[in-house]
């Protein structure tokens, strides 16, 4: 985790309805009588370790205290089973760590702001549209649309190949057997079944291409989620909480070409989105977002919250 002298982080840990999540408290050593916080956690199959740190290290030398956690089931969080996405207990741990947020010292209750990315870039649209105790939203690279997101993943041959194994998995597990788990990755060349089949995922996730001192950023991360986890992605529509979010200020950020949250849905979503908004679209794909864009897009989004919250 990176970290310099003007921060204090901690290791946290908080009470998601019964699973323990966790992850870590960056305080600006400035820290006010009373702070604006800053929520964040990662997207598919991710973990904190995946650059959430660089992110928070931005926002809190603009002031903020920021808690970055590893969604459930996933990383240091607890959940069972592990490494399963379910994006409705995915949006309300956000709330729980923005609860968790309110209870701590130095803490402003009336200014805490959500930042998501990818996954949890469509995560955050659905909290801001529904919990109003979120003053101010960053929505990085997100997910609005699963099924349509589907659609493009999956050859029309291949749906109902798909759904009967969603239907054998389904039956498995009431029968108590465990859950079927599939990569989240696989390599272009051997056209192998993943959730992520582009090759930028595969060079991100892989850590192919990140330098030496990023290598320790993918050692604790699996390569598999469970099947359901897709079915669930095509399930979940957040682009169509968008015009619930005004008045909350909502700063979208789009990669020019992306292929894993497309850029056309983003795009489509983000001109329904209501009152106070910013589209910020930049130069890459999808995991530019982590890399080569990352000091364009952490600027952006320090700006926006410092304006607004």
């Amino acid at each position: 985790m990176s970290m310099n002298k003007s921060q204090k982080v901690s290791n946290i840990e908080f009470n998601a309805e019964g699973t323990t999540l966790r992850g870590w408290l960056y305080q600006p050593s400035n820290m006010n009588a009373l702070c604006p916080a800053i929520i964040m956690a990662h997207g598919w199959g991710c973990i904190k370790e995946f650059y959430l740190d660089k992110y928070a290290e931005v926002f809190a030398n603009n002031g903020y205290a920021v808690l970055v956690f590893d969604n459930r089931n996933f990383g240091d969080s607890d959940g069972e089973p592990r490494q399963e996405i379910d994006p409705w207990q995915q949006v309300r741990d956000y709330r729980h760590a923005i609860t968790f947020m309110q209870t701590q010292t130095g803490i402003d209750q009336n200014r805490i702001g959500i930042w998501g990315t990818s996954y949890s870039g469509g995560h955050v649209l659905v909290v801001a549209a529904i919990d109003k105790r979120v003053k101010c939203v960053v929505s990085q690279v997100p997910t609005s649309s699963g099924y349509r997101g589907m659609l493009r993943r999956i050859f029309p041959d291949n749906w109902k190949n798909t759904l009967d194994k969603y239907n054998k998995d389904r039956l498995d597990r009431f029968l108590g057997k465990a859950p079927i788990l599939i990569p989240i990755i696989s390599n272009p060349e051997a056209k192998g079944e993943a959730s992520h089949a582009s090759v930028d995922a595969w060079n991100f996730f892989s850590g192919k291409n990140a330098p030496d001192e990023d290598q320790w950023r993918f050692k604790k991360w699996r390569n598999e989620i469970t099947l359901r986890s897709t079915e669930m992605y095509a399930e979940y529509e957040p682009g169509s909480y968008i015009e619930r979010i005004s008045p909350t200020p909502l700063l979208m950020l789009v990669a020019e070409h992306d292929v894993v949250a497309v850029t056309d849905e983003a795009l489509e979503a983000f001109n329904r989105a209501r009152g106070i908004k910013k589209l910020h679209l930049f130069r890459g794909g999808h995991f530019s977002a982590y890399t080569d864009q990352f000091d364009n897009l952490s600027k952006e989004a320090a700006e926006w919250f410092c304006k607004y919250l």
